[in-house]
Formats: C-alpha cells, sequence, structure tokens
C-alpha cells in the first residue's frame, strides 16, 4: 500500500521532472540540431501527457478515497516512466526508447480512461443495487400495512 501512495504522489512530481530529466539528458549527453527541434516539441507534449495521465488516475472514486493508485498503474505508468528515462540517456538506444515510450503514453493514456470507466460503472451499479433494495423494503413495508 506505501508503494502504491508514493506512486500516486510521484505521478504529479513526475510531470516536471521527466520532461526536466529529457531537457538535462540533453544537455548531458545531447547532440545536434535536430534533437533540439525534437526536444523543444517532446518537452511540452512529454509534460502534458504526463499530467492528463496523472489527472485521469486521480479521478478514480478507488484512488481517491484509498489514497493509492492500482497496481496495474504502477505498471504500466511505471514502464512509461522507465521508457522516458531510457529516453533521456540520448545514446545509440534513444530512438528505440523514444518509440516505446510514445506507445507507452497511449497505452497508458487509454489504461487510465478505461480504469475510470470501469470504476464508475462499478460505483453505478453498487448505487442501483443498493436504490432496487431500497425500494424493495419499502414496498415490503407497504405491503405489511396494506395487509393490517
Amino acid at each position: 500500500m506505501t508503494a502504491r501512495r508514493l506512486f500516486l504522489r510521484w505521478q504529479f512530481l513526475a510531470a516536471a521532472v521527466l520532461p526536466g530529466w529529457l531537457a538535462i539528458g540533453w544537455a548531458l549527453f545531447g547532440s545536434g540540431g535536430w534533437n533540439t527541434l525534437g526536444l523543444i516539441i517532446s518537452l511540452p507534449a512529454t509534460f502534458l501527457a504526463l499530467l492528463v495521465v496523472a489527472f485521469l488516475v486521480n479521478a478514480r472514486p478507488t484512488v481517491r478515497e484509498q489514497r493509492a493508485v492500482a497496481w496495474g498503474d504502477v505498471g504500466m505508468l511505471g514502464a512509461w516512466h522507465l521508457a522516458i528515462i531510457g529516453a533521456g540517456f540520448y545514446g545509440v538506444t534513444a530512438v528505440p526508447f523514444t518509440a516505446l515510450a510514445i506507445a507507452l503514453a497511449v497505452a497508458s493514456f487509454w489504461w487510465s480512461i478505461w480504469q475510470l470507466v470501469r470504476d464508475g460503472a462499478r460505483r453505478v451499479q453498487a448505487s442501483m443495487a443498493e436504490f432496487e433494495r431500497l425500494a424493495a423494503e419499502q414496498r415490503a413495508g407497504a405491503g405489511r400495512r396494506e395487509s393490517e
């Protein structure tokens, strides 16, 4: 539970730290001018993608109640964050890590939406079950009063 709670906090920090790592990595290991253009495009895109996914994860009622993300979130988002870190080394593996980071960004976005919809559907089902239970109790109480 502690690791999941820490990851909930980390994902908002990651929105600033990971694009910062890409900039620092470019300064340390960087290369030519085309990478500078890529950096200008990728930094805001990375920041926005991380922030949007963090808000989607945080929007789930179970995450807010438990103040912790699910283990699936830790796996999916953790892999995405590691791919971004790998891309920040700008070596010969930068292109595969960048492609992996982009693929994992798309997967993380849809994973977060799917989890949000699923969590909302569970909440609606629980509310409807409670409503039906209360309605059945009310009907049973009304039936007893009529028979008296």
